[in-house]
C-alpha cells in the first residue's frame, strides 16, 4: 500500500509532493495548505510551486540546492505543516449570462437531470465552489463543491473552440475557460470577466485556493 504524503523526482530540477490519488476537498486542502506553508517559511533554491488536486510539484534550483538536500528540506517542511490547509483564498463573485448561445448545453443538462433550465441555474448558483488548481490552459480554473444533482458526463464530441469565459460542467466538476480552446465540457453560460491577461500585474483572476460564487449576470 502506497504511504502518502510521498516525495517523488520530476526530472532533475522538481519534486512532487502526493497527499494521494482521487480528487477530493481533503487532499486539495491538504496540497493548498503545503503549499502556503512553502511560501510562508521558503526553502533556499526553490523556484515555483504548482498545486493541483492532490500533489504539489516544487520546482528547483539543482545549483543551489542539490536534490539530497530538496528532499529532506520538504520532508521536514511535511513534518511541521502548521495546517494552513484550512485557511481560504479571496471570494470572487462571478457574473454568468445562463443559456442562450452563451451557454447552448443548459438544456441538454436540463434534460439529463429532469430538471428545468432554470432550476439548474439556480443549483448552479446556489453553491460556493473552491480553486482546486488552474490548468490545461492559462487560466482554466477547476473548481470543486458541484451540486451532485448537476454531474453531467463530457461531450461526447468535444468542440473544436469554445468562447473564453464559458462555464462549463464536466462531470463533478465545474470551470471557466479563460482562453478560446477547443473543450467537451457541457456549456451552460459565459462570464463576461477576463480570467487571464498576460500584460495585468496579476495575469490570473482567479487562484488556487480562493472561493468562487456564480452569480446571474
Amino acid at each position: 500500500m502506497i504511504q502518502y504524503p510521498r516525495i517523488l523526482p520530476v526530472g532533475d530540477t522538481a519534486f512532487t509532493v502526493e497527499f494521494g490519488a482521487t480528487i477530493e476537498e481533503r487532499l486539495v486542502a491538504q496540497v493548498q495548505g503545503f503549499d502556503a506553508d512553502l511560501k510562508a517559511h521558503p526553502i533556499l533554491g526553490v523556484r515555483e510551486t504548482v498545486p493541483s488536486y492532490c500533489a504539489l510539484l516544487v520546482v528547483y534550483d539543482p545549483q543551489c540546492c542539490p536534490a539530497a538536500t530538496m528532499r529532506l528540506a520538504l520532508k521536514q517542511a511535511l513534518a511541521q505543516m502548521t495546517g494552513s490547509a484550512s485557511a481560504e483564498g479571496r471570494l470572487v463573485e462571478i457574473p454568468v449570462r445562463y443559456g442562450g448561445v452563451e451557454g447552448p448545453d443548459l438544456q441538454d443538462v436540463a434534460d439529463y437531470h429532469h430538471l428545468s433550465p432554470e432550476e439548474v441555474i439556480a443549483l448552479h448558483t446556489a453553491s460556493t465552489y473552491r480553486v482546486a488548481m488552474l490548468g490545461f490552459a492559462p487560466g482554466f480554473a477547476y473548481l470543486l463543491g458541484l451540486d451532485p444533482r448537476l454531474a453531467t458526463p463530457r461531450l461526447s464530441t468535444p468542440r473544436t473552440q469554445v468562447a473564453p469565459g464559458s462555464v462549463g460542467i464536466a462531470g463533478n466538476q465545474t470551470g471557466v475557460y479563460a482562453l478560446s480552446t477547443p473543450g467537451g465540457w457541457r456549456i451552460i453560460g459565459r462570464t463576461p470577466l477576463v480570467l487571464f491577461d498576460p500584460v495585468r500585474p496579476e495575469p490570473f483572476l482567479l487562484q488556487a485556493g480562493d472561493s468562487v460564487r456564480f452569480r446571474v449576470a
